[in-house]
């Protein structure tokens, strides 16, 4: 997995254990990524793929090295757009996602990534 997804990754298990403790992880998430504006398009990224998402998504736990096959998932589409390739991006979620919902996710990866660009 590239930089981009791994990072989202860690955001996504972070937003995850911030929802089971009932807290705002905006402020952890601009600490810990460095900007508010990475943090706020990951958090919108975050919310995009749970309103798409077939089934809840499965998080592995901060300790663990192992991904979840949706965190696997996810990384993959992460890092297709912070490539800029839409083909890999449609792979990761042929059969998954139907091809009209996937756009959202596309676009909201696509700024995340642009954030990522603009934050080195």
């Amino acid at each position: 997995m590239g930089p981009v997804g791994a990072r989202f990754i860690h955001t996504l298990r972070l937003v995850a254990l911030h929802e089971r403790l009932g807290r705002d992880p905006v402020p952890e998430l601009a600490t810990r990524l460095g900007s508010v504006d990475v943090a706020a398009k990951a958090l919108v990224l975050v919310q995009d793929i749970a309103a798409h998402w077939p089934e809840n998504i499965a998080v592995s736990r901060f300790c663990c090295r192992l991904l979840s096959h949706d965190e696997a998932t996810i990384g993959a589409i992460v890092d297709a757009a912070a490539q800029g390739d839409r083909r890999a991006f449609e792979a990761a979620l042929d059969g998954f996602i139907r091809p009209e919902r996937a756009h959202r996710l596309w676009d909201s990866a696509l700024a995340l990534a642009a954030a990522e660009i603009r934050a080195l």
